[in-house]
C-alpha cells in the first residue's frame, strides 16, 4: 500500500514536472518571438520617435537688387543729402545695390566718406572701387550688400580718352547654399565706340566667373546702342524679361526721357526675373531700377 502511494506520488510528480517543462518551454518561445518581432521593429519606432522636421527649402533663391547713380548724393534740387538716398534705398529693401557716382573724401562733397555713411545708414556690407583722384579723394562706383561679401574684384578699363577713368567692381557673395556674383559698371558718357571698347574689356573681365552673375549699372546709352547689344548678347534684361511696365526711362529724375540704367543677368544660368520697375525720387539726377530676381 506504501509502495501502491509512493508509486502515485513518483507520477504525479514527474507529470507535473513534465507540464512545467512544457509551459516553460512554451513561455520561452513566446519570449523569443516576441524579442524578435520588437527588435524588428524597434528601429522604425526609434526613427520616427528622433526623426526631426524640416522646413522644405526651395533649390531656388530669391532677391532683390538695385542699380542707382546717386550723383554724389546731389538731388535735382542741387542739394547734397546722404539721408535721402539712403531712405530711398531702404524703402525698396534691395539685398544688393549697384552705386554709381560715389565720393570718398573729395572736397566738394565736404570730404564725407560717402560709402561708409550709406553702409551704416543702411545696415549693409559695402564694396568700393576707386576709379579717380579727384579733389583730394577718391571717385567710383560702390556696392551695398545684405549678405556677406566673400570675395571682391576690381578692373579697370584702359580706355583713356575720356577724363573720368572708369572700371567694373564685382563681389562674390552666398545666401542659402547658392554663391554668385554680383557687379556693377559705370561706361563712358561721351563716346559710344569708347563704351564699345569697355564694353569688350567687361565681357572679358567677367568670362572667368562661373554660375550665376548679375551685372548692374549706367551704361550711358539707350538699348538701340550697339555697346548695349554687344553686353546683351550675353545676358538678359531683367526689365524685358520681367515684363515690367513702361519703358524703363530712367534719367533725368525730374522727366526721365532716357533708358540707360540697366539690371542685367547671365543667360542660360538658371536664373530669371520676376518683375522689374523704377522708383519716382528727384533724390539723384538718376531714378533707380530694381528688379526681384530668382537664382537656382
Amino acid at each position: 500500500m506504501i509502495v501502491s502511494k509512493t508509486s502515485a506520488v513518483v507520477e504525479q510528480a514527474a507529470s507535473l514536472r513534465l507540464r512545467w517543462m512544457v509551459s516553460s518551454l512554451r513561455y520561452k518561445m513566446i519570449r523569443r518571438v516576441f524579442i524578435a518581432a520588437f527588435i524588428a521593429i524597434l528601429p522604425g519606432v526609434l526613427f520616427c520617435r528622433t526623426l526631426p522636421v524640416h522646413n522644405t527649402r526651395s533649390s531656388k533663391l530669391k532677391i532683390r537688387v538695385m542699380t542707382y547713380n546717386i550723383h554724389v548724393g546731389v538731388g535735382m534740387d542741387k542739394r547734397m543729402d546722404l539721408e535721402r538716398i539712403a531712405g530711398v534705398i531702404k524703402q525698396e529693401h534691395p539685398d544688393l545695390v549697384g552705386l554709381q557716382e560715389v565720393d570718398r573724401g573729395v572736397k566738394r562733397t565736404q570730404g564725407i566718406d560717402e560709402i561708409a555713411e550709406l553702409a551704416r545708414l543702411t545696415q549693409m556690407e559695402f564694396a568700393f572701387a576707386h576709379n579717380l583722384d579727384y579733389q583730394g579723394g577718391q571717385y567710383g562706383v560702390a556696392i551695398l550688400s545684405r549678405f556677406p561679401i566673400i570675395k571682391t574684384d576690381h578692373r579697370m578699363y584702359l580706355n583713356k580718352r575720356e577724363a573720368e577713368r572708369r572700371g567694373l567692381l564685382r563681389i562674390e557673395v552666398s545666401s542659402g547654399g547658392h554663391s554668385f556674383t554680383f557687379a556693377t559698371t559705370h561706361l563712358d558718357y561721351q563716346y559710344e565706340d569708347g563704351r564699345i571698347f569697355e564694353a569688350g574689356q567687361l565681357l572679358d573681365f567677367l568670362k572667368v566667373e562661373k554660375g550665376p552673375l548679375i551685372l548692374v549699372g549706367d551704361f550711358n546709352v539707350d538699348p538701340t546702342g550697339d555697346s548695349y547689344k554687344l553686353i546683351a548678347a550675353y545676358f538678359r534684361d531683367a526689365w524685358l524679361e520681367g515684363q515690367a511696365k513702361g519703358k524703363g526711362l530712367s534719367y533725368p529724375a525730374d522727366k526721365p526721357v532716357k533708358r540707360i540704367d540697366y539690371i542685367l543677368y547671365r543667360a542660360n544660368s538658371g536664373s530669371r526675373a520676376k518683375k522689374a520697375w523704377t522708383v519716382d525720387t528727384q533724390a539723384s539726377d538718376h531714378v533707380p531700377v530694381v528688379a526681384d530676381l530668382e537664382i537656382q
